[in-house]
């Protein structure tokens, strides 16, 4: 019997009245549940739970908020193994992947903890005679959380409990591809002493998005996807007069120089390249090799790939997994087609890998194409899988110029021994996220992700600082308090003072 997947609302699983969708198991293609998709009256369920609930939750002290997130952190953390196996199940990653996701996740929940600090207004005594000026961080209210596939864990984590540590109430709506984790994640915050009604989860598809995009008791929306989506989420939440944050897309290239530890760099580009099999948005799309390495950096990034486990990602031996769905798999093979029809070299060919699983399973393999242009299509278009492009430049000059002639923004990396070159590169280059000999730059909790350009729309970026400025507006108060010495009240105090 399929399992069902339903919504959260209230703080208890409510099942869905319409629509349907199919979660699989990547590794077997099978399906493995249905997932309730919400129509308008769920995103009104529960975006009323979330206005219901903000009253209380806004009034909880400080004290009280971050005690309920210190409880949540020692949860996840007592069962992030369970966790990861969720995510491995919907999504496919290997379990060291999602292992490694969920600590990031707990992380972001670690930072939210420090929500006394971050929430210190500003006071200026006596600013003017007798004239008092201070600042407060008030809560924007109920926020949306519409999060992607390939992170179902982290990425909620990443909006979530700064949302919350600043006295909003939230509906997040999860990917349907892999929902489960959403699931998880509120069972885990109403064992730790959340209200009911202050975390919501929304199941479905884009009619449970532009409800929340259109509903007036929303008052902000946090999204990570590709850029068209993120384009339009933030056009139609801004539309609606909503405050929007709205992560896109990336075509992230790893610059190496010639100086640089081929070994390492070849290394950081098979592990940055098929990670999650290249579904993270901060994944290495592009090797641009600066001349005379290609050749030899080309032959050490092959050979690394040629031992690359591909198999069931519950399997302590695999080390890429499956695609998350089968049209999935199916596009970003078709970008394999494409390469060798515009002329870029394929040396490893990823179609037809032999997986250490179940031959339904969505199996794309490590593939490498050489000498890649930028009017080819697996360089310009984000693939948002195991397909690792190499374009050759002459000169740091040039490699420089391709990364910023992109459109996305999001990361980028160098690898050098040249500390000149590397300053350089972090200074000139046009990309929100940098790693110097670092290939996935991503920031920890106490700095904020986002990238420039395309791959950002809003101008906040996801947690650290950033995420407690977006979910919180500022008031300033100028205060005067008269003397009522006139009115015949006699406090005691000096005359004048």
């Amino acid at each position: 019997m399929t399992d069902r997947i339903s919504h959260w609302i209230d703080g208890k699983p409510v099942a869905g009245t319409g629509r349907t969708g199919d979660v699989y198991d990547p590794a077997t293609g099978q399906v493995s549940a249905q997932v309730d998709f919400a129509g308008p009256a769920e995103v009104d369920q529960a975006v009323a739970a979330a206005a219901a609930a903000l009253p209380g939750w806004r009034g909880t002290s400080l004290a009280g908020r971050t005690r309920v997130l210190f409880a949540f952190r020692e949860l996840l953390q007592a069962r992030k193994h369970e966790l990861a196996k969720i995510v491995t199940s919907e999504h496919g990653k290997v379990e060291s992947d999602a292992a490694g996701e969920v600590a990031r996740a707990i992380e972001n929940v670690e930072y939210a903890c420090g929500a006394a600090q971050m929430l210190k207004g500003g006071f200026s005594e006596n600013a003017s005679t007798g004239v008092d000026v201070y600042s407060m961080a008030q809560p924007l209210g109920v926020v949306g959380v519409i999060s992607p596939f390939n992170f179902p864990a982290m990425v909620p984590l990443w909006f979530v409990p700064n949302a919350l540590a600043c006295g909003n109430t939230v509906v997040l709506k999860p990917s349907e591809k892999d929902p489960s984790a959403a699931l998880f994640i509120a069972e885990l915050l109403a064992e730790a002493g959340l209200p009911s009604g202050a975390f919501n989860v929304l199941q479905g598809d884009k009619v449970a998005v532009d409800g929340l995009l259109a509903h007036p008791d929303v008052k902000a929306i946090s999204f990570v996807g590709s850029t068209p989506i993120a384009r339009y989420v933030y056009e139609t939440g801004t539309s609606h007069g909503k405050r929007v944050q709205a992560l896109g897309g990336a075509k992230n290239h790893m610059v190496v120089l010639p100086d640089a530890d081929l070994d390492l760099a070849a290394d950081a580009a098979v592990s940055a390249g098929f990670g999650s099999a290249g579904e993270r948005c901060m994944a290495v799309s592009v090797v641009v090799a600066v001349e005379p390495i290609a050749d030899d950096l080309v032959a050490k990034i092959a050979d690394r790939m040629r031992k690359l486990r591909v198999g069931d990602g519950r399997k302590p031996s695999s080390e890429m997994g499956p695609l998350v769905t089968r049209a999935h798999h199916e596009r970003v093979s078709s970008y394999v087609d494409t390469g060798v029809a515009e002329g870029a070299e394929l040396v490893m060919d990823g179609r037809g890998v032999e997986a250490d699983g179940a031959n339904d399973g969505f199996w794309l393999g490590p593939t490498l194409f050489d000498r890649v242009t930028p009017s080819m299509a697996v360089y310009t278009d984000e693939i948002f899988g195991p397909v690792l492009s190499v374009a050759r430049t002459p000169s740091f000059d040039d490699a420089l110029a391709l990364v910023n002639a992109n459109p996305y923004g999001n990361g980028t990396a160098v690898f050098t021994g040249d500390g000149r070159a590397a300053r350089r590169f972090q200074n000139e280059v046009e990309v929100g996220m940098v790693g110097v000999n670092v290939p996935i730059p991503v920031p920890v909790g106490y700095y904020s992700f986002g990238g420039w350009k395309d791959s950002l729309f809003g101008d906040t970026h996801a947690y650290g600082p950033e995420g407690f400025h977006f979910f919180t507006r500022t008031k300033v108060v100028t205060s005067r308090w008269p003397d009522t010495s006139h009115a015949g009240v006699n406090l005691g105090f000096p005359k004048n003072s």
